[in-house]
């Protein structure tokens, strides 16, 4: 069990962090009761904690502070990506101004936000997307049909 704790150690990739809490789960005459025996570190040992069951299946114990702030991170994550996807969409179409195509791409999103009301997540075709702006707002994008049709007849 301790081999897996610390293949652990070595996927997350803070081998300068101890993780030394182990915990085991051992069951007692009461069905309803269990016992907790420390095998390894302190109970104030930092997270995460690692718990073997009476199954020896290996389980983690984290705060609600740190499941909040990996849930938090991971939404910045999610936000990020979001963005990138929405800038190199955005370029593929030859802005003329980046920032107000932006601009334009972010209010076309929050009306369907809107629209979807309390739905948890959702899904925007960010090329479908670019190409009702280009149509809608042709002024925000090089033309580059009628650029280089305008440079051969010049």
């Amino acid at each position: 069990m301790f081999d897996k704790i610390e293949e652990i150690k070595e996927y997350v990739g803070d081998d300068g962090k101890k993780y030394e809490t182990v915990i085991e789960v051992e069951d007692t005459d009461n069905p309803d009761i269990k016992t907790l025996n420390l095998k390894s570190g302190s109970w104030s040992g930092k997270e995460p904690w690692f718990v073997i069951d009476e199954n020896q299946k290996l389980h983690t114990m984290l705060s609600i502070d740190s499941i909040h702030k990996l849930i938090e991170n991971f939404k910045k994550l999610q936000q990020d990506n979001f963005d990138l996807k929405l800038e190199k969409t955005i370029l593929q179409h030859v802005p003329i101004d980046y920032q107000d195509v932006w601009v334009v791409a972010m209010d076309e999103i929050k009306k369907l936000a809107d629209r979807h009301g309390n739905e948890k997540s959702l899904n925007v075709d960010l090329e479908k997307l670019l190409r009702k702006i280009k149509k809608e707002h042709p002024n925000l994008f090089l033309n580059l049909k009628d650029l280089f049709t305008n440079q051969i007849t010049a």
